[in-house]
């Protein structure tokens, strides 16, 4: 990979992101790629200083004038009361400018862009349009068959479906789609990490059982997983996910594909905590974020954690 800029989106303009990356970027100054923040500078600022964690940025216009030794930002207009403020739709408009801003930055310099987003609030800037943030960016850049991963160097998960209602989750399981989200994450592992996918994969009912006629274990889940087997990949499964997480298991295997959301996103967090990241597969570029959210109950305390931030720009500076 030759990536040049790290394009990182503010989001949420009211969340703990600008204290997070405060943190960061007072401690942190050695980072080879050019850094360059999409949102409203002066809000940034203003956060920034009353939690004092200000340091200096570099407005440019275009990232042709961005500056290594700097942290860059393009500017996208937001008018504010409060320095801090309750989490609303009033921000919804700045959110959809800043991440069409840097979505045609990105397109533009095909190849050379890596996108970092803050978080958002589902509840608030997504309503009912889509399942979530990975969903959304998608649909903007018109890609299909998307998949999650959330990664630490010691283990990484992957759900089958993403931010589907539980009661919806048996609906979106296919053998194509395990089939095509196995393939994406073992050419990742191969191409980008450079390590060799040791995949495990979950069953869909507790013990890999049904008491039911129709089994997706049995219909879906272990035809899917015996094709895989067939082309070479180092796959087994499927587990009982009640029983999997221990050490024997996580000895053996560096990936481990759920079927759906808190299946295997409770188990990495508890294992853990922030010291992960979210990558998304199947964009036109890669996506790495931090694993969290805008986190409203502690917005302007200054005791948020930014491992996860470290986490993504570590990984990033690396390729």
């Amino acid at each position: 990979m030759n990536i040049e800029f790290i394009i990182i989106v503010l989001g949420e303009p009211y969340s703990t992101f600008s204290e997070i990356i405060g943190k960061y970027f007072n401690k942190n100054k050695k980072i080879k790629k050019k850094i360059i923040l999409i949102g409203n500078i002066e809000l940034l600022k203003k956060q920034l200083n009353k939690l004092n964690n200000l340091f200096p940025v570099n407005e440019i216009k275009n990232i042709n004038e961005a500056k290594k030794s700097l942290v860059n930002i393009i500017n996208v207009d937001f008018k504010f009361k409060y320095v801090f403020d309750k989490i609303s739709s009033s921000s919804n408009s700045y959110i959809t400018k800043s991440f069409k801003k840097s979505l045609d930055i990105i397109i533009k310099n095909k190849n050379k862009c890596i996108l970092i987003n803050g978080p958002i609030s589902k509840k608030n800037f997504l309503k009912e349009k889509y399942l979530g943030i990975t969903e959304y960016l998608s649909k903007k850049t018109k890609s299909k068959n998307e998949v999650m991963l959330i990664y630490n160097n010691k283990l990484a998960v992957s759900p089958i479906t993403t931010h589907v209602p539980l009661k919806n989750v048996y609906k979106n399981i296919s053998k194509k789609k395990i089939i095509n989200n196995v393939q994406k994450i073992n050419n990742f592992y191969k191409r980008v990490l450079k390590v060799k996918p040791k995949i495990a994969i979950l069953g869909l009912n507790p013990h890999c059982e049904s008491v039911e006629t129709y089994s997706e274990e049995e219909k879906i889940i272990i035809p899917a997983t015996n094709i895989l087997k067939k082309r070479g990949f180092y796959i087994k499964g499927p587990y009982s996910a009640d029983t999997f997480f221990i050490k024997k298991n996580l000895d053996e295997f560096n990936i481990v594909i759920g079927m759906y959301h808190d299946q295997v996103l409770t188990p990495i967090k508890t294992i853990f905590e922030y010291d992960a990241i979210n990558i998304t597969m199947g964009l036109p570029f890669l996506r790495v974020t931090p694993d969290h959210g805008p986190n409203e109950k502690m917005i302007g305390k200054n005791i948020s954690s930014p491992i996860s931030l470290i986490r993504s720009l570590e990984f990033l500076d690396k390729k």
